[in-house]
């Protein structure tokens, strides 16, 4: 998964290919989000999402199809209006940062999932096998 080095372009998209993007690496983390909002959104058990500058992402195609969402008091996410999928966080906390499912690259970043995040919010039917470290708490990135 960490075959490429940092500068280098990595494109990735929506389901449907209506929205384009490419960011360039150095990513800032990659992580796996167990709260309920990215269940939800998500359809799934939890989402692994990887965090870098805006500055090192870029729509290259369908910026018109892009739909916000303000998800939180603190918390924007951006769809596909085509077809649905979930594309960015931007978050108030980190407003220089932008979050991307790792599922939507169409390849490599440069690093592996590093945290499982909120993890005292997971779905109670999910069983976690790894050896990554575990947080949650209030702000979802505590020691549990």
């Amino acid at each position: 998964m960490t075959a490429t080095k940092d500068g280098a372009r990595v494109p990735g998209s929506c389901f449907c290919g209506a929205v384009r993007f490419e960011v360039t690496l150095p990513t800032l983390v990659s992580v796996h989000c167990h709260c309920s909002m990215c269940r939800r959104v998500h359809g799934a058990a939890y989402v692994t999402w990887f965090t870098l500058p805006k500055t090192q992402s870029r729509v290259t195609a369908g910026e018109g199809e892009l739909v916000r969402h303000q998800s939180s008091d603190h918390g924007v996410r951006s769809f596909c209006r085509r077809c649905g999928s979930a594309l960015f966080f931007e978050s108030g906390h980190r407003q220089e940062q932008v979050d991307i499912p790792l599922a939507n690259m169409a390849g490599a970043i440069d690093r592996p999932p590093q945290f499982h995040i909120f993890f005292d919010d997971r779905a109670e039917w999910v069983e976690v096998n790894d050896s990554l470290p575990r947080l949650g708490g209030k702000t979802g990135v505590e020691p549990v």
